[in-house]
Formats: C-alpha cells, structure tokens, sequence
C-alpha cells in the first residue's frame, strides 16, 4: 500500500512536470525573481485546494469511478455532459501540447546519434509508443513511472549541478517588465502546469483500500514536488540567461541550446530531464483520457485505445508550432473543470446527510478544509484565472 501511494503521489507529480518544465521560464523570467516565485505560489495553492476537493466528491461518489460516473451521480446528466465536454478538450489539448513539445526533443535527440527522421515521424511514434504503456493500465503506468521519477531526479541534479555555480544574481534580480497585467497574463500557462487534477478519480480507485488521509497526503505531497522542481528549474535558468533571451525562445531546444552554451554536459542532462518531464505527464493525462473513454464507452482496450490517442496526434500533427497557445487554451478550459466543476459537486454532496457515505477503515469520512471560506476563496480563484484571459 505504501509504493502503491508513494507511486500515486508520483503520478501526480508527473503529470504536472512536463510543459510547465518548458514554459515556465520563458513566460515569468521579464518579472524577476520576487514576482515570479509569488506567482507561482499562489497558483499552487489554488490549484491543490480545488484537487481536494474534487477527492471529497470523488470519495463521496463511491470511489472507482471515472469522471464522468461522478459528475452523473452528483451533477446530473447535465453536468454529466458539460463535464465530459469539457474534460475531453482539457485532456486532448494537453496531450496535444506534450505530444508537440515531446516531437521536438526527439528529433532534436535522435539527429544527435545521426538519425533523421521528421517532425511528423516523431510525433507520431512518441504518441503511439507511449500509448502502449498506458493502455496495459494504471498499474504498468506506476511502475515505469517510478523508475523514470528517479531518473529525472537525477537529471535534476546533475543540471542545478551545472547552473547554480553560474548563477548571475543581477540576472535573478532583472526584470525587463513591470507589468501586472502581463503577469497576471501568465495564470493560465502556469495553471495548466500544474494541471494533475484529472487523474484523481484514477487514483482513488488505483488506491481504492488507502483511508482518506493517506489520499489526501498523497495529493499534497505530490503538488509540493512539481513546486519545489519549478522553483529550482526557474531560479537556475533566470540565473543563467537573461530576460530578453528568455522570453524570445519560441521552443525547448533554443532553451536548452542557449543554457548549453557554457555547460558541455548540459545539453544532453536538459535534453533527457525535459523528455522524461514531458513523458510522465503525457502517461498521467492519457491515463485520465483513457479512463474516462472506458468508463463512458465501454469498449475493449484496444478501441479506447485508438479513441484516447488519434484526436491528439491529428490535433498536434496540424499544430506543430503551437506549443504555448495549446497551453494557454488548455488554462482556459482547466479553470472550469478543475475548479468550478468540483466546487459544484462537493457544494450538491455536502448539502447530503453525511449518514449516506461510506466511511474509510479509520470510521473518518473525509471532508476538504477551510470550510465556507475556503470554498469562497478558490471561487474567486476560479474568477481571477478567467479575468486574467480577459485581460
């Protein structure tokens, strides 16, 4: 039970490290240091809140259940369909993004060892390949994802290794714009960074004999990884470039080419720590959109398969340059889902008389703190990363 959490609370951090380890520091490096880390903080915070509370409905729902099973059972059929059409987008624009970003680095990799392939060759054989894995099952998902976890947090060392001795602190300290509004600009890109939320229901029936405190540890352990990482990552790449470089890269590679150019190791260490960023999070989402096409279609593997992967590549095969707008849309669409949808179900659930849901082994049935006020500030939450798009 406890690899089963700890490689749960993984999967959470997986699936949020992979575009935001791209986007990061090329949308908050002109506000320097201060700004930059609040931000981030502060869409952490939001985001985690709004992941406990769709564990209280998903708990509350019965467990082992999809997202689209729980949004019926608390939502309606109503808010089945929103739900679902709004998770299905979420979950096809994020792959798109990790299947874009994803290309890159393996074309960027193999030209490396002499093997040239397309832009459209990669995508395809990353989408598909890695589609593999996820279709033989949460179970195959935490296993790999354990072992390229530990890889990445070596890949990490080995960078901050290579970076923090050059750290320029005038670098930290510059900021090309003083903007808020341009800050503030940034939630979306940054939200969608954190975006593991859609593998909850997942989890909770991966992890169906764990009692609701483990659950909740397990979510916040794993947010607080995806946090600590960013702020390392960010921290080391302002320290070592500067804002005006940082903000006309237009992909990873110009990113890492650009760190690289005074680390001889760093260029491979980026390379392989971004891909495998970008690998764990594209195995959590899929996961999240292979399960969901389960449970509302009831197909065999193999047709949930071809559902879960072929809209994704076709989008991201037609978008191939388009790798911070996918995410800035994705913002858009995870506001609603990941904050207003599990608002809704928890507020209909807790007007129930507690009497009506099983409690865990410990006779505890869990409940997201913070009460009214709490639920009062993430709705506001929720407001502030529309109005941000709107801006």
């Amino acid at each position: 039970m406890k690899l089963k959490l700890l490689g749960s609370a993984l999967i959470v951090a997986g699936t949020a490290l992979g575009a935001g380890m791209l986007a990061i520091p090329m949308v908050l490096a002109q506000f320097g240091l201060l700004w930059g880390t609040l931000m981030m903080l502060f869409i952490w915070s939001g985001t985690t809140y709004a992941a406990l509370l769709l564990l209280e409905a998903s708990i509350k729902a019965g467990g082992g259940l999809g997202m689209n099973t729980i949004a019926r059972k608390t939502l309606g059929k109503g808010g089945q369909v929103v739900t679902n059409g709004l998770l299905y987008a979420l979950l096809v624009c994020l792959l798109m993004a990790y299947i874009i970003g994803a290309g890159d680095l393996v074309k960027k990799m193999l030209s490396g060892v002499g093997l040239e392939l397309t832009m459209m060759q990669c995508q395809i054989a990353f989408a598909l390949i890695a589609g593999v894995v996820v279709a033989a099952g949460t179970a195959a998902v935490d296993k790999l994802n354990r072992a390229l976890f530990a890889v990445m947090v070596v890949m990490l060392g080995l960078t901050l290794v290579s970076l923090v001795p050059t750290i320029s602190v005038d670098n930290l300290l510059e900021a090309s714009s003083d903007s808020k509004i341009d800050l503030i600009k940034t939630s979306s890109v940054l939200f969608t960074s954190f975006g593991f939320v859609v593998v909850i229901p997942s989890l909770v029936t991966y992890n169906e004999d764990a009692t609701h405190k483990q659950l909740r540890n397990m979510i916040i352990s794993g947010s607080c990884i995806p946090l600590v990482c960013y702020l390392f990552w960010l921290y080391a790449a302002m320290g070592n470039l500067s804002a005006e470089q940082m903000v006309s890269f237009a992909n990873v590679s110009e990113l890492i080419a650009a760190l690289g150019a005074n680390h001889s190791i760093i260029n491979v260490v980026l390379s392989v720590f971004t891909g495998l960023a970008l690998l764990t999070s594209f195995l959590g989402v899929a996961m999240a959109l292979f399960d969901q096409n389960a449970d509302a279609f009831k197909q065999n593997r193999a047709v949930t398969y071809v559902l879960t992967f072929i809209l994704p590549l076709t989008g991201a095969l037609l978008a191939a340059d388009k790798f911070l707008s996918v995410l800035g849309y994705a913002g858009i669409i995870l506001v609603f889902l990941a904050v207003f949808i599990p608002m809704a179900m928890t507020i209909k659930l807790r007007g129930e008389d507690d009497s009506a849901f099983e409690v865990d082994a410990t006779g505890v049935l869990y409940r997201a703190g913070g009460g009214h006020m709490a639920m009062g500030l993430s709705f506001l939450f929720g407001c502030f990363l529309l109005a941000a798009e709107l801006i």
